[in-house]
């Protein structure tokens, strides 16, 4: 049977402050705003309401309805004025409910914003910044609970963002500002109330690389956003029967950063991906092509991936959890990728 899981905050330092997710969220918010008049954010309920996750409340009432701007049930339009605000000298963040809806906002994204640096040869770059909520574990049913941001990673003239971690969600909006292109930023909704230590030393987040959150020797496990915490319990869970698991935060799915991905498999010979997408067209099967492309012989075993199931993300919990990649799925494809090598008397420590 499969478990859930709550998601704990990745230690930044154990001298640091304690926050929470959604508080370093709004704090980077809080930031951006005070630094640069330029800077508005923009959404649905963002305002009065403090954002459907409360990640903007209290904004409206420090800087105004100017810069904290609520905006209509339409995506398409908002994004729209959010791309028209940047053409224009603007550095607009745009907040969308859930990543489902930012479908209704598309062809603003990829029509608009993705292209039109290239279209113009150069002339009219789009610095704007959309945030959006992706993923299940909350029983929101299918509307509410996709992971499609393998979907705007393949996309050429976006930068794809995913802060797994506290100190990520505090410190990777201002480099995303300062970014010329679109930037894309995926907040995971099962991490907004994890909470955790944010480093007082910690500043501006390197959004070119991953991360190696655990180092290891037997295999990698490459995974990002909400699922970030179930490899690391799971690597836990592992250590415990004598596999050590090196795991790899991608924090940016688009462009990926290769170099990290390939010298972690390179040390280890095996790897797991873990995707809370489904598995036929994800990122999870591009990152198994590039590693076969470019690391075939260093791998002493196939490519494992964790997935989603291939069903539209059922609403009743346990069949929710079934459906999604858990610690317990994670422990299964390491073992399968490393031909459990488990040691005399361990058996205790197996997981179904």
């Amino acid at each position: 049977m499969t478990t859930t899981h709550t998601p704990t905050a990745v230690p930044a330092s154990s001298s640091g402050e304690k926050t929470t997710y959604r508080e370093a969220l709004r704090e980077a918010l809080r930031e951006a705003l005070r630094t640069d008049d330029r800077v508005f954010l923009m959404g649905e309920d963002v305002g009065r309401y403090g954002g459907c996750f409360g990640v903007s409340l209290g904004l409206l009432e420090e800087f105004g309805p100017e810069r904290i701007r609520d905006a209509p049930l339409s995506e398409s339009a908002f994004v729209g004025a959010g791309i028209g605000a940047a053409l224009a000298g603007m550095r607009p963040i745009v907040e969308i409910m859930t990543v489902n809806f930012s479908l209704l906002a598309m062809d603003q994204i990829l029509n608009n914003a993705a292209t039109l640096l290239h279209m113009s040869g150069g002339q009219l770059a789009v610095p704007i910044v959309i945030r959006m909520t992706t993923g299940a574990g909350r029983q929101l049913a299918a509307q509410h609970s996709h992971s499609l941001e393998g979907w705007y990673a393949h996309i050429p003239g976006l930068r794809v963002l995913a802060p797994a971690t506290i100190t990520d969600a505090r410190h990777m909006l201002a480099p995303a500002l300062a970014d010329p292109d679109p930037v894309l930023i995926f907040e995971h909704g099962s991490l907004y109330n994890a909470s955790g230590d944010l480093s007082p030393h910690a500043g501006p987040v390197d959004i070119d690389h991953a991360a190696v959150r655990r180092t290891g020797t037997d295999v990698s496990v490459i995974t990002y956003g909400g699922s970030l915490h179930k490899a690391l319990t799971a690597a836990e869970d592992l250590a415990r029967t004598g596999i050590d698991a090196e795991v790899l935060d991608l924090r940016t799915l688009r462009p990926l950063d290769e170099a990290t991905v390939g010298d972690s498999v390179a040390r280890t010979h095996r790897a797991v991906v873990v995707d809370e997408g489904w598995r036929s067209g994800s990122l999870a099967a591009e990152i198994s092509a590039r590693l076969a492309e470019r690391h075939f012989y260093d791998l002493d075993a196939p490519v494992e991936r964790v997935c989603s199931a291939e069903v539209p993300m059922p609403y009743a919990r346990r069949l929710e959890e079934a459906a999604l990649p858990q610690p317990s799925g994670i422990v299964a494809a390491v073992r399968r990728a490393v031909g459990d090598p488990l040691p005399k008397g361990a058996d205790a420590g197996r997981s179904s």
